[in-house]
């Protein structure tokens, strides 16, 4: 590992998934630390949404981009666009 390299700071999910798709764990694993974490399967629900066909084949071809399901990456997408409306209200 070269040890210039840094994990940077990162302010968004998106921020995060752009330096991944970049670089490789492996250059940075002395920096990780072991975490511990439940999955709760209650936590998620199913919601139906229609969504106009060309946004769905742009998200598709995002996720896939990314290595993520389209489903992880709309709830990244939400998960954001709510942090950035509940900042701006405070």
């Amino acid at each position: 590992m070269d040890e210039d390299k840094k994990i940077p700071e990162m302010k968004s999910y998106e921020e995060m998934a752009e330096f991944w798709d970049t670089h490789d764990l492996g250059d940075y694993w002395e920096q990780t630390e072991p975490a511990e974490f439940e999955i709760s399967p209650q936590a998620r629900r199913r919601y139906l949404v229609s969504v106009d066909r060309n946004i769905l084949l742009r998200i598709q071809q995002l996720a896939r981009k990314r290595g993520l399901t389209t489903e992880s990456l709309v709830n990244l997408f939400l998960e954001q666009h709510l942090h950035e409306i509940e900042a701006q209200a405070s």
